[in-house]
């Protein structure tokens, strides 16, 4: 569970970022029963109490965990330095952020009770949300200032917080101890990129093979033309070999129709041969 401070940071970011936090209530609403767990026992550790309420709803898959003692919820208040203060949660208390490892404890909190990673397959997004708005934007603050590089939207009622770029999601994850997490991230986007290299690849050899094939079409139709035309028996010898080549091989990239010739021909020298063809053919 780690350090004291560390599981008081980690509880504080669960209920800033949870379903209430109030001087008269406190109530976080999970569908995951690990995280309800995990809740229970940091509750215990921290404070010497558990929750007033735990009740689970199989059939929708939730689970409500709830404070409404006023004992507990005065003691809960006042290890999160805000003792009888009706304006609780309204603003973050950086006291309780002062080690590194206590930031990374509060964001793990935030995010296990108001975060969410959409599937990378289908685009990189890592949110935060809070009904909280100065707590959104102070704990934007705070991410910043760990060098990572939040935006800010606000989406029913709620303050969101999300990160856009792979490298800075495989980051967080890591910073709030999701290494499995960021490393499964980290070979999606391996496998993202090597695919999009080759469908580049193959796209880009598609498109010049499709250029290809048009020109040598381009070549043999000018080609044609000229043989039942009178200019074909005045073609130079050199021409008239290159015409009989293409017709022959009409589908032959160039470098290769230049190795048919004896002697070979530089891919230059083809050109300008299929060139002069085209224009003649043009120009009769």
């Amino acid at each position: 569970m780690g350090r004291h401070c560390c599981v008081r940071a980690e509880v504080y970011g669960a209920l800033l970022f949870g379903y209430a936090f109030r001087p008269d209530e406190v109530r976080v609403v999970t569908e995951n029963g690990a995280l309800a767990a995990r809740l229970k026992l940091l509750f215990g550790r921290l404070f010497g109490f558990d929750f007033d309420q735990r009740a689970g709803r199989p059939d929708v898959g939730k689970h409500t965990l709830v404070l409404s003692d006023r004992g507990k919820l005065a003691a809960l208040f006042e290890t999160f330095g805000y003792g009888g203060s009706p304006d609780v949660a309204l603003h973050l208390n950086n006291a309780v952020l002062e080690n590194d490892c206590c930031a990374a404890a509060f964001l793990r909190g935030a995010f296990l009770t108001g975060g969410s990673v959409t599937d990378p397959e289908k685009k990189y997004h890592l949110e935060l949300g809070t009904p909280r708005a100065h707590v959104g934007r102070e704990t934007i603050t705070l991410l910043r200032e760990m060098d990572f590089a939040p935006s800010l939207t606000a989406r029913a009622g709620h303050t969101v917080l999300y990160l856009k770029a792979s490298e800075q999601i495989e980051d967080f994850l890591t910073t709030v101890g999701a290494s499995q997490a960021a490393l499964a991230l980290m070979e999606t986007t391996v496998e993202k990129d090597l695919r999009n290299r080759i469908n580049r690849k193959v796209n880009c050899e598609t498109a010049n093979l499709s250029k290809t094939v048009e020109a040598a079409m381009r070549q043999t139709e000018a080609i044609r033309r000229l043989r039942e035309s009178p200019l074909w028996e005045t073609l130079p010898a050199p021409l008239r070999e290159t015409a009989d080549m293409r017709l022959a091989h009409p589908e032959e990239p160039l470098a290769e129709l230049c190795a048919l010739f004896d002697p070979p021909l530089g891919r230059s020298g083809l050109n300008h041969r299929l060139r002069r063809l085209r224009e003649l053919a043009e120009d009769r």
